[in-house]
């Protein structure tokens, strides 16, 4: 099953759903498509695609939501995999085009690895948006899919290329239905993880990824997006550390300590760094603090700190 949410996607609509129709997979495919409240002539053109693509063997199941209100991606999609019935879950975001090689190569790998995400690379479209970002997703090698997950550029496969089973997804339990400004996929990669879910991608452009300003990223804030790291970080590694170093006692690395829980502030042992001023001012006095006296944490050259650490610097 093809799962499309759409919402206001007219400009787009056309060349992503012919990218379906083109596809040389040679199993059954179908097409399930759900349209969020969209205001402008996206049902028109669902309407059209039904027609040619049924034609070609093709079934489309349409869902909307005919309120004034969108409720967000994270329910579309959620709508679009509930009303479709495929063993496997391809996800196309609107304002995207599948090469048409896509469904089949990546089916070819999520049938071999049935608790898995399987992504792809991309083509960033204008070529020049977000080079490094672009550079990142489809240059991770295959342990550092798993060893990146804590790296502020979000999911290491990247959500409109997701392909998994159907079964998988439904264990990990759905997107988040918050509506604007959830990261509904970072908040559903994090849960996979959790649950022992593995992530591969496949390592052919078989993805169009269109960067424009209506897309629904921009929605989610850089702090929502902060905290929903730390708290993972906090559960996958903190919860089983008694103590550790903090890796930076510039800007980044205080963010981190204030960020922390409570009981994981108590766990920082130091901050270290390279730089002398730093060192030489020989410690941190968290001043936001309600503890009197206020915690004072000491800075360290690295040469003298003690693992385990968590650094934090841009990559």
């Amino acid at each position: 099953s093809v799962i499309v949410p759409v919402h206001n996607s007219e400009c787009w609509l056309d060349e992503c759903l012919k990218s379906v129709w083109e596809q040389d997979f040679e199993g059954t495919l179908e097409l399930s498509i759900f349209n969020d409240a969209s205001k402008d002539g996206s049902a028109e053109i669902i309407e059209k695609w039904k027609i040619k693509l049924e034609e070609v063997g093709i079934p489309v199941i349409i869902g909307s939501n005919d309120s004034s209100e969108p409720r967000g991606v994270g329910f579309a999609k959620n709508q679009a995999v509930i009303q479709s019935s495929g063993a496997y879950l391809c996800f196309l975001d609107s304002d995207d085009v599948m090469m048409p090689q896509r469904v089949r190569l990546q089916h070819q790998v999520a049938i071999q690895h049935p608790n898995s995400i399987v992504g792809c690379q991309v083509r960033r479209e204008p070529l020049d948006s977000t080079e490094r970002y672009t550079r990142w997703i489809n240059n991770l090698t295959q342990e550092q899919l798993l060893t990146q997950v804590f790296t502020s550029h979000g999911p290491t496969v990247i959500m409109p290329t997701w392909f998994c089973s159907r079964e998988w997804f439904f264990h990990v339990g759905k997107f988040d239905e918050g509506g604007k400004g959830v990261p509904e996929d970072l908040l559903f990669f994090y849960e996979h993880i959790q649950k022992g879910g593995e992530v591969f991608r496949v390592n052919r452009c078989l993805l169009l990824y269109r960067y424009h300003p209506q897309a629904a990223t921009h929605s989610v804030l850089e702090g929502t997006i902060w905290n929903h790291r730390v708290r993972f970080l906090e559960d996958r590694v903190l919860s089983s550390w008694t103590s550790f170093t903090i890796w930076n006692a510039g800007k980044q690395g205080k963010k981190l300590y204030r960020s922390l829980s409570p009981a994981n502030r108590k766990k920082v042992i130091a901050f270290c760094d390279v730089d002398e001023k730093k060192i030489t001012k020989g410690f941190y006095t968290y001043e936001e603090s309600e503890e009197r006296p206020k915690p004072k944490v000491p800075v360290c050259h690295f040469r003298d700190a003690a693992p385990p650490f968590i650094i934090c610097v841009k990559l």
